[in-house]
């Protein structure tokens, strides 16, 4: 069952998506909630896959010998979050935007 949400929580939460499409850069607030959106879903990701490196160690510990063959799922599941899983920061992505109509 979900926790509930706090109010402060839910306060801070992101309203904007994790992207710069339709940001008004002259607005200083909508340019930082949007560099906000963006490193917290890159701080995500980046939680995520420590929290299935931190799984499958516990795999390799429980299944000792076997852990080939019972912890793969979780090995495929880390690579592929490994490769987004880098915490790069907004300027590249707010420099380098190209409207998705273009």
């Amino acid at each position: 069952m979900p926790t509930p949400e706090s109010p402060l929580f839910l306060a801070r939460k992101p309203k904007v998506p994790p992207t710069f499409d339709g940001v008004n850069y002259d607005n200083n607030d909508e340019l930082k909630a949007a560099q906000d959106a963006v490193l917290r879903e890159q701080w995500v990701r980046s939680m995520m896959a420590r929290l299935v490196r931190e799984e499958m160690g516990k795999c390799y510990v429980r299944e000792g010998v076997n852990h080939l063959e019972k912890c793969g799922r979780l090995r495929d599941r880390y690579l592929e979050l490994l490769k987004e899983s880098k915490v790069r920061g907004y300027l590249f992505e707010q420099q380098n935007y190209t409207p998705k109509d273009a």
